[in-house]
This record gives C-alpha cells, structure tokens and sequence, in this order.
C-alpha cells in the first residue's frame, strides 16, 4: 500500500491527515486510546515531547548564517497577526461595545483568536515547503501564544491596565533552547546534523495526531456562527495577509500563509482577561466558545486554503520549492503575471 505517497499528495498531508484523524477519533470514541501507559503517552499526551525533538532536528539543520533571516521572519510573522487582530478587534469595540457582538463576534474573541496562531501547524507546513531558516523562525511566534499580545493590545486600546507577569521571559526561553541545543550541535557536527536531519520527517505525522486528539468538534456547534466567522477571518486575513507580504519579501509565501490559524492554547485567554479586569466578565463565556470554534474552523480551513494558494502559484508557473532559492538562483516564470524577482 502507498500510504505515504497517497497522504503526501494533499497538501501538508502529513500534518492535516493525522490531525483529522486525531479530531474524528476524540470526536467519536475519545477514550479509544487514553488506555495509560506507552499508548497514551505517544497518541494523546506526546504533543509536547515530539514538538521539542522536532525543534532539536530543526535547530541542527540552522546554520550560522541563517540565523538573521529568522528573526527577520519570525518577527515579521508575529507582527501581522497582532497588527491585523488588533485592528479588527478594535472596529468590533468602537461598533458593539465592552459587551456587545460584532456581527455575531465577540470582539474580545477576535483580538484573542486572530492574535495566536497554532505553532505546530507552523512548524509543519514550514517543514514540508520552506527552508530551515522558517523553521527557525517559530521561537518569535511563540510569543502569541497565551494571553499577552491580546493584554497589549487592550491596554494600548487604554480599556484597561497592563497586568504583569502574564508573559514570562522564561517560557520563552523554554521555547527557544531545543532550537539552540539542535543548531549547537549541528554546527559543532555535520554527522550530528546528517542524524537529526532524519528526525523531521518521522515526527510532524505523530505531534499532528496528538493535536488532534485534544480538539473535538462538537465546539463548531457550541461556538455558532460568530466562532466559525473568526476563524474563517483568521484563515483568509491573517493568512492571506502573511501569504502576500512574504511574497513581497521574495519568501515562500505559503510558509506565511500557514500563520492563519489559532492554536488552543487561545482558549483560555477570556478567562485570564476576564480575571484581570471584571469589566470583561460578561463577555467571558461566549469569547471562550467563539474562540475554541476559532481554534477547529482554522485547523480545517487552513489546508483547505494552503491547496488553494498552492494549486494558484503553480498554475502560474511557479514551482513552490525556488522560493527557497536565493532571488539570482531562482529560474525565470514563463507566466508574465508570475515573476519571481
């Protein structure tokens, strides 16, 4: 059987493929396999551990020179998805109010959801398209993770004050060092790197079933029209929005168009916020829904979208993969509406 060639003809089919899985399977039988012992540890609860081996192979594949493209990237990246969230969000206050919707949104949902991205997913469809310096660029998003760009953006909003200690410079440095004990190794062993380079591959199909395996989709139904509209605008907005400036850039831009999701580390967020100013209380209940139909909407649009995007470039001549070459490497578009440089 050609499982693997089969998969790999959807676009980043080795991460959508097992996360669906993952979601049908909690969906309908979700103690199928939370059995304990080995079963669970790797099917439900290994989304964690596979991610940070994952980073440590990516990091041994980063060489010095690519480190400032990187944070050129990832800042790039980080900065798109906030800009574009608090804008929204904001229209939404200034329509509806503290606690009112915003054509069916909670603008508090909004600022939460389009904000955050789903890194795993990042580092998926980076490793399937880009290059390694994309890769290595997932440190700086994983700053949108949690509550605190949204906090920022409330308090720049002047609805309410900054609260401390919401984002700790020690969960960033959590992030960060598989990347730099990979790339440390790699540099110091070409053979280190060579071994590790292997690991990518094996692990993104594995991280991607455990996400699944913590989403369940009955949360489209609970989060109603609203949280379905936020991530449907999460996907083309910050997506397609990413998807073009990267493409500006002389980037892959279907490693920035991977941004358009919302991971469900957002989830919490209206609760904290909530917590932190009761002026956000009455919107708490009905943010946390919306943003958790957020969380699956992207999960199911994005490949649909990435298809979209990928199927567009090629029939005007591109082959994804040159976005990895250096502008003068890159061979010339027959297309006169694609040019590469």
């Amino acid at each position: 059987m050609k499982i693997k060639k089969t998969v790999e003809k959807i676009p980043a089919g080795m991460v959508v493929v097992p996360l669906f899985l993952g979601m049908i399977i909690n969906s309908t039988v979700p103690g199928l396999f939370r059995i304990g012992g080995f079963t669970e540890a790797m099917l439900v609860e290994g989304t964690l551990p596979f991610i940070a081996l994952f980073l440590v192979c990516v990091g041994a594949q980063v060489k010095v020179n690519m480190i400032g493209s990187a944070v050129k990237k990832g800042i790039t990246l980080l900065l798109v998805k906030w800009i574009i969230a608090a804008i929204i969000a904001l229209i939404g206050f200034a329509v509806a109010g503290m606690d009112g919707l915003f054509l069916g949104m909670a603008p508090l949902a909004i600022l939460a959801a389009m904000s955050n991205s789903a890194g795993s997913v990042y580092l998926a469809i980076a490793g399937e398209y880009g290059r390694e310096d994309d890769t290595a660029a997932y440190p700086f998003l994983a700053i949108n993770d949690g509550p605190f760009l949204s906090m920022v953006a409330l308090s720049v909003f002047g609805m309410m004050g900054f609260v401390d200690g919401l984002f700790s410079f020690t969960d960033l440095i959590s992030v960060v060092f598989p990347i730099v004990l990979g790339a440390v190794l790699g540099n110091l062993d070409e053979d280190l790197r060579e071994l590790l380079s292997k690991g990518t591959d094996v692990l993104i199909p594995f991280f991607a079933f455990s996400i699944g395996m913590g989403i369940s989709m009955s949360v489209l139904i609970e989060g109603g029209v609203g949280g379905i509209l936020i991530g449907v605008l999460t996907v083309l907005i910050t997506g397609g929005s990413a998807y073009f400036i990267y493409k500006w850039f002389g980037w892959n831009p279907i490693v920035g168009a991977s941004e358009g999701t919302t991971a469900g580390n957002a989830i919490p967020t209206p609760a904290v916020i909530a917590a932190a100013s009761p002026a956000f209380a009455p919107m708490e209940d009905i943010a946390t829904v919306q943003v958790a139909a957020a969380v699956v909407v992207g999960l199911i649009g994005l490949p649909l979208f990435i298809t979209f995007l990928v199927k567009r470039l090629e029939r005007k001549g591109y082959n994804i993969q040159d976005f990895n070459l250096s502008r003068s490497e890159r061979p010339k578009v027959s297309n006169k509406d694609a040019k590469l440089n």
